[in-house]
């Protein structure tokens, strides 16, 4: 099977309170709480995804939210940065009122034929927003209060920093079928085709020999997930990455959709996730993300897993742009 990346699925950071979280990607970033869950792994803590209306893939941010977490560390053997994409012509709109909310941003600077955006959120993770002019297979969210001629279209890219550019970039251009595209000093830029356009397309590797090593916690990328269409895709690229010696795990079921995990030679950990079934397999579309779903096998601790959960109010926006607040209850959430 002749397996090549199809872009970016969902990029999935640490945070610390959850309310700042969804604070700031509701309402500084205008993306849509696509599922309220919990770490499958470690139930008591959240998981939530942020995308655009339907969290399609290649939009979605997702974050395990642990009150308390340590800080982490932003170095070498990291995603250090998620871009997202904006409209070209958007970046001096969300300058102003990214400041009208006490954001501290960059102004916009040229790179690499882009103009880009930075910004950190609430734990210090660093966003960057890009103008593009890219087609985008999107439907971005309407209900965040972010004109829609200004909103969030997807991921664009993320960066990679690494103490070696060769062994990355011979996993990246090698086993995973990216090509080098572009360089801007020590930036090594990394398409999925030659043509490449629109959501998760983009790879930045960010050569420094001298970065110290990163220390994934609170305000930190935990991995990054690339798209498989279906499910006999993620096998076959299981089955080539367990066959040129890379370490992979089984498929997981994470119920909106099935992950594989590995590591690229620098340390970052990579998911190969399947495109469905999606986030309205458990709820209807027009009412993702408010109430707490639980996978089958977790459904019968919902009673513990809600008691240790911490309280989470989100907004949604009436569609005149004032917030009114949204506090799902348990009977919301049964299946």
């Amino acid at each position: 099977m002749d397996v090549r990346p199809v872009g970016i699925h969902h990029v999935t950071a640490i945070a610390s309170d959850p309310q700042a979280n969804a604070d700031f990607y509701l309402n500084a970033l205008g993306m849509r709480l696509v599922k309220k869950t919990v770490n499958f792994d470690a139930p008591d803590t959240y998981h939530l995804y942020y995308g655009d209306r339907a969290g399609n893939p290649g939009t979605v941010m997702t974050f395990f939210p642990w009150p308390g977490a340590p800080k982490g560390r932003l170095g070498a053997g990291q995603a250090t940065t998620t871009s997202f994409s904006v409209p070209e012509g958007s970046l001096g709109w969300w300058r102003d009122h990214l400041a009208s909310l006490g954001v501290e941003a960059t102004r916009p600077v040229e790179r690499l034929g882009e103009d880009v955006l930075s910004l950190r959120d609430p734990d210090g993770l660093v966003i960057e927003l890009v103008a593009s002019a890219d087609y985008h297979d999107t439907e971005p969210w309407d209900g965040g209060g972010i004109p829609f001629e200004h909103a969030i279209r997807g991921i664009r890219a993320v960066t990679l920093t690494e103490h070696d550019l060769d062994r990355t970039a011979g996993m990246l251009s090698g086993r995973l079928g990216f090509e080098l595209a572009a360089e801007l000093g020590n930036r090594y830029r990394f398409h999925t085709d030659e043509a490449a356009t629109g959501v998760g397309s983009v790879v930045d590797v960010l050569a420094d020999p001298k970065a110290r090593d990163g220390l994934v916690a609170a305000g930190t990328v935990h991995h990054v997930a690339y798209r498989a269409p279906d499910q006999p895709t993620q096998i076959g690229w299981q089955q080539r990455l367990a066959g040129d010696g890379v370490g992979v795990t089984e498929i997981r079921d994470r119920s909106y959709f099935t992950s594989i995990y590995f590591r690229e030679p620098g340390g970052v950990l990579l998911e190969i996730a399947t495109d469905g079934p999606g986030f309205d397999y458990d709820e209807p579309l027009l009412q993702l993300g408010r109430a707490l779903k639980l996978p089958p096998w977790l459904e019968p601790q919902r009673s513990v897993i809600e008691r240790h959960l911490p309280e989470l109010v989100v907004g949604e926006h009436d569609g005149a742009g004032a917030p009114t607040a949204v506090a799902p209850t348990a009977e919301e959430g049964g299946q």
